[in-house]
C-alpha cells in the first residue's frame, strides 16, 4: 500500500492510466467506398457510400421513386444536408424489410454512419443531430389469450 494517493498533486501523476477517448479513422473497402448497415424497426439498409455526384440509388431506383412521400425524402437526405455534403457523394442503398417509414430510417441511419466512415471529422455534427442513434423501437409481439399485444377481447357478462 506504498502506492497510496493522499494529496491533489498525487492524482496528477494518475493522469497516463486514464483511458483515452477513441480515435475513429477512415474505413474504406477495396473499392475505395464507405459500407455501412442502418437499422429501423424491421427494416434493414445497406448502404455503399463513395464520391461522386450526389445520385442517391435504393434499390436500383432513384431515391424520389423509390420514396414517393416528400417526408421520407427529406428523413433520407438529413445527415446530408446537417453535414453540408450535398452533391458531393454517390450513395448506392440496397433495403429490405418492413414497410416504406421504417426504410427511410434505416436508410437514414445508414447514410450517418457510412459518411461517418468515410469522413471521421464529420461524426460530432452527425451525432449532436441524433443521425448515429440506432432507433431500437421495435413492434411488440402479440401474446396468447390477447386480439393484439395487449389489447383483450370484448368482455361480456353473457
Amino acid at each position: 500500500m506504498s502506492n497510496e494517493t493522499k494529496t491533489l498533486e498525487d492524482l496528477g501523476g494518475l493522469k497516463g492510466d486514464a483511458q483515452s477517448a477513441p480515435v475513429h479513422v477512415q474505413k474504406l473497402d477495396a473499392h475505395g467506398r464507405a459500407y455501412a448497415t442502418g437499422k429501423r424497426k424491421d427494416a434493414v439498409a445497406r448502404v455503399w457510400l463513395k464520391p461522386g455526384r450526389g445520385k442517391i440509388t435504393v434499390n436500383d431506383k432513384d431515391y424520389t421513386d423509390y420514396f414517393g412521400r416528400p417526408v421520407l425524402q427529406m428523413l433520407l437526405m438529413q445527415p446530408i444536408k446537417a453535414a453540408n455534403r450535398s452533391d458531393q457523394y454517390d450513395i448506392n442503398v440496397t433495403v429490405a424489410g418492413g414497410g416504406l417509414s421504417g426504410q427511410a430510417g434505416a436508410v437514414r441511419h445508414g447514410i450517418s454512419k457510412a459518411l461517418t466512415y468515410y469522413e471521421p471529422e464529420l461524426r460530432p455534427v452527425l451525432k449532436r443531430g441524433g443521425f448515429l442513434t440506432r432507433d431500437s423501437r421495435t413492434v411488440e409481439r402479440k401474446k396468447y389469450g390477447r386480439a393484439k399485444a395487449r389489447r383483450s377481447f370484448q368482455f361480456s357478462k353473457r
